[in-house]
């Protein structure tokens, strides 16, 4: 399954203004937080979870939330992405691969899930 998500960047800069890292720490770990530079990082971190929970079919909410998916760098500095057990158990998750953008005043993310049949996607 493929998902994909955008935001303009400017709309995540007002939330981070106004309620600083309080609001991260609704959407973000503490690991992904100390990788948050600014707000354009910001932005493509929420685009990237977005986009996979779309890709799990679900979105955010009850089945899943924003802390059950974590970004990560791997060592020559590209996003990647990993997902809770309770997710990867759930939607039997093979593999998932994610690329993040920016353009202009926009964030965008693409995640790719694959999964093996007996599933819920």
């Amino acid at each position: 399954m493929i998902g994909i998500d955008i935001i303009k960047i400017s709309r995540m800069g007002a939330l981070l203004e106004r309620f600083g890292s309080k609001a991260m720490g609704r959407f973000l770990s503490k690991d992904e937080i100390e990788l948050v530079k600014n707000h354009k990082t910001a932005s493509g971190f929420w685009a990237a979870k977005e986009a996979c929970s779309k890709a799990l079919g679900v979105g955010i909410g009850a089945e899943c939330g924003f802390h059950d998916i974590t970004i990560f760098k791997s060592s020559n500095g590209a996003p990647n992405i990993r997902l809770s057990q309770k997710i990867v158990k759930e939607f039997n998750v093979k593999s998932i691969s994610l690329s993040i953008t920016h353009d202009g005043e926009y964030a965008i993310a693409v995640v790719t899930i694959e999964s093996t049949a007996a599933n819920k996607i």
